[in-house]
């Protein structure tokens, strides 16, 4: 079934809450789209376009990678006196979502490392005994909050599962 529209993820599991979810490269969608897609054997691979004007781009935006910096550790201590726990990523996320006070921002670009290391093109470095991987490619995402910011949804591609 092509969707006509994005879906929103309400995993409590979500890196940034409740939020259309984008991959910027096409490789990072496919092989998402492998991994988490096996039990139907096939995933849909959507194109948008993105207003990026109130996105908070913590990944090329240094400023606003210090802002968010600041949030998540502000947020994390205020949990930690108050409870003598961590926060889990979904409690910190729903404090943004009811508590935020920068409700402008339309969405979240962000990053995290590879976690596929066949598609790094340099040998590993080898570290007491461990393999380590030069994580030198960045995986982007963008969470967008508001649907309003996307145009131009389409299904680019259907592929069975590898």
């Amino acid at each position: 079934m092509t969707l006509s529209a994005p879906k929103k993820c309400f995993r409590e599991d979500a890196w940034l809450g409740e939020a259309y979810y984008f991959w910027e490269d096409l490789e990072d969608a496919d092989q998402w789209g492998n991994s988490s897609k096996r039990k139907t054997l096939k995933y849909e691979v959507y194109r948008s376009e993105i207003n990026y004007e109130n996105v908070l781009d913590t990944v090329f935006n240094e400023t606003h990678y210090r802002f968010w910096l600041g949030q998540i550790e502000k947020v994390a201590l205020k949990f930690i006196r108050s409870t003598n726990m961590k926060p889990s990523l979904k409690e910190l996320n729903d404090y943004f979502k009811e508590r935020g006070s920068w409700n402008t921002v339309t969405g979240i670009r962000f990053q995290d490392l590879p976690t596929n290391p066949n598609r790094l093109l340099i040998r590993p470095i080898e570290y007491r005994n461990k393999q380590i991987p030069f994580a030198y490619r960045k995986r982007i995402q963008i969470a967008v909050y508001n649907d309003y910011i996307i145009s131009n949804f389409a299904r680019l591609k259907i592929e069975a599962c590898l």
